[in-house]
């Protein structure tokens, strides 16, 4: 009835980089095989949930289907921007680096530093909702977050306690030596980008008219300036493994590292809602060098913070650490 944005079906496995190149390793007993020299995380297909497990099937649901659900148009609440989760999580959170959920059940609840305090699956799923679907929270008791949350257990179902597996979330890629370029980051757009998301960033709707096939990238249906695709470093890791969508994969990325850090400076410095939120970062002094907006302990400025670069932040900060040390 709904249209997904992908539909590549995979296996549980863990991706293996070895002398033979790509192998899966996936035994009868679909457990993980610990032998080899590099294991990439790839995550459930989705037709591997028992029939059954009605929660997780539904989790998986709202994850493809999310404004189907919780839209402007939801059937169950009407809170959301209209974009779904898989939009920024792909094919339901499981391709590696694409921003996917391999080390949520594993690693949560985690201490952040954006809170100041743990936080638990439930906490992280509403910043999710408020900030990338610029939404409001739902009820942690609710089925949609049950269920939601019985899906990311049985992503993870194989990961050890605290072990966050390698290919899991996004990828850091290396920082430029100059600021990232809006203006060059525009051309970026205009050649790869732009024939899916639009010439204004608007996306594009899925033949239903719930959620978007391809996400609108600024605007007032997009993500809001508290999202963490609003940091450089979070967009440009995510666009080099996995855009131009349907032609790049981490093992074959489309675009170069100067590319990425462009065409997300280009994407960020369009208009998009505001959102304040006034309790980030009770610490500032923890605040990631590409967090756009201050106050910092380090002495740089906005605009350096959100664009770069960003090896002199760093090279401050671990200046300041030695001198409190001495």
């Amino acid at each position: 009835m709904r249209s997904l944005v992908l539909a590549i079906f995979i296996f549980p496995v863990f991706i293996t980089i070895g002398s033979g190149g790509l192998q899966s390793c996936r035994n009868d007993s679909s457990k993980i095989v610990a032998d080899t020299v590099e294991h990439i995380w790839r995550g459930w297909n989705k037709y591997q949930i028992k029939p059954h497990d009605s929660m997780t099937r539904y989790g998986r649901e709202l994850i493809e289907n999310t404004s189907y659900y919780l839209g402007p148009r939801g059937i169950v609440a009407q809170i959301t921007n209209g974009m779904n989760c898989q939009n920024c999580h792909l094919d339901g959170g499981t391709i590696p680096w694409g921003n996917n959920y391999g080390g949520v059940a594993s690693t949560y609840p985690q201490y952040r530093g954006r809170r100041g305090a743990m936080e638990s699956i439930p906490q992280r799923i509403n910043d999710c909702i408020q900030r990338s679907l610029n939404g409001n929270t739902i009820d942690s008791n609710s089925r949609e977050m049950k269920a939601m949350i019985a899906y990311m257990h049985w992503l993870g179902e194989d990961i050890p306690k605290k072990h966050k597996p390698r290919g899991s979330g996004i990828m850091d890629i290396p920082y430029l030596d100059r600021p990232a370029d809006p203006v060059k980051g525009k051309q970026v757009y205009m050649d790869k980008c732009q024939r899916c998301h639009g010439i204004n960033g608007e996306g594009q709707k899925n033949i239903e008219g719930f959620g978007y096939t391809y996400p609108p990238l600024w605007g007032e249906a997009s993500y809001n300036t508290g999202a963490g695709l609003f940091r450089l470093s979070r967009f440009a890791g995510y666009v080099k493994n996995n855009m131009p969508f349907g032609e790049a994969g981490y093992t074959n990325p489309q675009l170069t590292d100067e590319q990425a850090w462009d065409v997300a400076a280009f994407a960020n410095s369009q208009p998009r809602p505001t959102k304040v939120f006034s309790d980030d970062w009770p610490d500032i002094s923890k605040k990631p060098v590409d967090h756009p907006f201050g106050p910092y302990t380090d002495g740089f400025s906005e605009e350096q913070h959100k664009y770069g670069p960003f090896m002199p932040i760093i090279e401050a900060r671990k200046n300041q650490a030695l001198q409190k040390k001495n």
